[in-house]
């Protein structure tokens, strides 16, 4: 079993920035893909980026492709999720998630969940 916290959602204008973190607990981190969704009021969860176990490949949805770096670190037992440009598009639950399988976009492929954090961007 792997218990997934997240952190660091907020309010924030436009153009701003926030990191979010997803810190694990109950099973080895470092073995895991690790995953960010978002879900939209009335929408379905979207995926937004992933990283391998050891951090060495990541891929990205195109809507956030060189504004969110995602990272990892494995000492830690925590992912991030660096959130810069932000857009009133990107407002959204966000949640992190975890498998020990291959790196997929599919939210039904992550087996661990956390509680998901607010992300409010305003215009």
């Amino acid at each position: 079993q792997v218990q997934l916290v997240e952190s660091g959602g907020g309010l924030v204008q436009a153009g701003g920035s926030l990191r979010l973190s997803c810190a694990a607990s109950g099973r080895t981190f470092r073995l895991y893909t690790m995953v960010w969704f978002r879900q939209a009021p009335g929408k379905e969860r979207a995926f937004v980026a992933n990283i391998g176990w050891y951090g060495g490949s990541t891929y990205y949805a195109d809507y956030v492709k060189g504004r969110f770096p995602i990272s990892r670190d494995n000492a830690k037992d925590t992912v991030y999720l660096k959130m810069n440009s932000l857009k009133p598009e990107d407002t959204a639950v966000y949640y992190c998630a975890a498998n020990r399988g291959a790196h997929t976009v599919v939210a039904g492929d992550y087996d661990y969940w956390g509680q998901g954090t607010q992300v409010t961007v305003s215009s």
